[in-house]
């Protein structure tokens, strides 16, 4: 595990993610125009988000995380379908899905305060988003959506999670800490 709890000093939020490096180069392209969480290193499935206030995330947070993510052992998906929650949100699911439900239901269990997106989707579906009209229109959406939809599918590993904190600077989502899955 790796762990830079000074990159907590400014931060006004956190999330802990899961990256998804196979989808960087695909991605990467429309995230600074489409996606809100732009300022992530990473393409990335969201495990809890909002997560623990910065003032309160600790060694024994760290610890608490890790203990989380050690119940679900590393695994594969892929990411084959453009999919759209209505007509604002373009984002790819993972198949199968479970593991990601899995991760989210454990880290929430450990930190029953902190519901996955303040309990406004308490069914939330594991995605992976490739933009949101709140930062693009419909029309540039679209477009994205079908050149993602030519390059797909994407496989992936999914063997690390990571805590990131947000501070109020644009591109400012830094890593924390980041922990491996077992096996």
């Amino acid at each position: 595990m790796q762990v830079d709890m000074e990159r907590l000093a400014d931060a006004m939020e956190t999330a802990v993610i899961v990256p998804v490096a196979a989808a960087d180069r695909l991605l990467g392209r429309f995230q600074r125009a489409l996606e809100h969480s732009a300022g992530l290193p990473v393409a990335h499935v969201t495990v809890l988000y909002p997560f623990v206030p910065p003032d309160r995330v600790d060694t024994g947070t760290i610890e608490e995380i890790g203990a989380a993510l050690a119940e679900v052992p590393a695994f594969s998906c892929t990411f084959s379908q453009v999919k759209w929650f209505g007509e604002e949100v373009a984002w790819l699911g993972p198949e199968p899905d479970r593991q990601f439900r899995e991760l989210t239901r454990s880290v929430w269990r450990r930190f029953p305060d902190h519901p996955p997106y303040r309990g406004v989707h308490p069914d939330s579906k594991p995605h992976l988003t490739i933009g949101t009209v709140t930062i693009a229109s419909r029309e540039k959406m679209r477009s994205a959506a079908i050149e993602v939809e030519a390059e797909l599918p994407i496989t992936a590993r999914i063997d690390h999670a990571r805590l990131v904190a947000r501070s109020p600077t644009a591109d400012s989502w830094r890593t924390v800490a980041e922990f491996t899955l077992p096996g």
